[in-house]
């Protein structure tokens, strides 16, 4: 499994990526993250919903109840700011990339 420590920075971007395809829930989201990674990577619960909130607050996504199963759901939603935000972090992502690989054989 992967160290939350080294993932911790992108966990941001794998959830605007997930919501990029289509509004989600919370818990989806985490098994979203969990399937996509073939289990090398489980986010915590309480870091889903702190990055859920951080990013809500900063306009990168948005919220609303909707009903699962009969079961009352907050489902969010990537706007406009949440996906120039999740480009951004692609970006930033080649470049850590590139300078990391200079390190790694």
């Amino acid at each position: 499994m992967i160290s939350s420590d080294i993932i911790r920075g992108y966990t941001d971007t794998m959830i605007l990526y997930i919501l990029s395809c289509e509004d989600s829930y919370g818990y989806e989201i985490s098994k979203r993250i969990r399937d996509i990674t073939e289990g090398g990577y489980v986010m915590k619960e309480t870091t889903l919903y702190s990055a859920l909130t951080r990013l809500e607050k900063n306009g990168s996504i948005t919220s609303y109840s909707g009903m699962h199963d009969g079961r009352k759901r907050t489902y969010y939603s990537i706007t406009e700011a949440g996906r120039s935000c999740y480009a951004d972090k692609c970006g930033e992502w080649e470049l850590t990339k590139s300078v990391i690989d200079r390190f790694i054989g």
